[in-house]
């Protein structure tokens, strides 16, 4: 029980015993949730569609410290190992690889590939069946493909305003010190609430 909140699973989904579900966690028909996978509704929500699988050690966590973000996976979705999804939503069907990453109220349409290693950042929007390659930054609506290493890459993600999407932190990027502080501590208050945190009952 997390913030009055406890996971609601399907009988026809299966969730690993290794596997954490945290507060408002909704897990539909014929899902898994495998080995090591920590999904934290934290003050939102987490919903996950039919017949998706969430592999192992994928982390999944909703917030509400600047606005409701919910992680939302629709249908038929894949979730590769280590991948990571903060306050994003995944339209049906989509494959997103292993050590893929999904950032805050990033929206990946029906059918996309987010492959290995690849980022999707904050408020991006992918296109129905778009390929993100591996180990390739895409951001912004429309969405722009960066490769590791391109110049352009500290500018681009500097103007997406993330510490403010993600934490509500309007430090300048370029005060990264006084940005990392405040980022620190404003997750440490919202991760403050597991203290009162209870096993569900059953």
């Amino acid at each position: 029980m997390h913030r009055g909140a406890a996971p609601q699973v399907h009988p026809t989904a299966y969730v690993a015993p290794t596997a954490t579900l945290v507060g408002d966690v909704r897990i539909g028909p014929h899902a898994r949730v495998m080995y090591g996978a920590v999904l934290d509704a934290e003050g939102s929500r987490i919903e996950v569609g039919e017949s998706t699988v969430v592999c192992e050690n994928a982390v999944l966590r909703a917030s509400a410290v600047t606005a409701d973000q919910p992680v939302l996976l629709g249908d038929h979705v894949f979730v590769g190992p280590h991948a990571t999804l903060l306050g994003c939503t995944v339209q049906r069907c989509c494959y997103l690889a292993s050590s893929a990453s999904v950032l805050q109220e990033a929206r990946v349409g029906a059918g996309a590939v987010v492959a290995v290693a690849a980022l999707v950042h904050a408020r991006t929007v992918l296109p129905e069946e778009f390929f993100v390659p591996p180990h390739t930054l895409a951001l912004g609506d429309p969405v722009r493909l960066l490769a590791p290493g391109d110049p352009d890459v500290p500018e681009a993600v500097g103007r997406l305003g993330f510490a403010g999407t993600a934490f509500g932190v309007d430090a300048s990027w370029t005060d990264r010190l006084a940005r990392h502080e405040r980022i620190a501590e404003v997750r440490g208050q919202e991760f403050a609430a597991h203290r009162d945190d209870r096993p569900a009952a059953g």
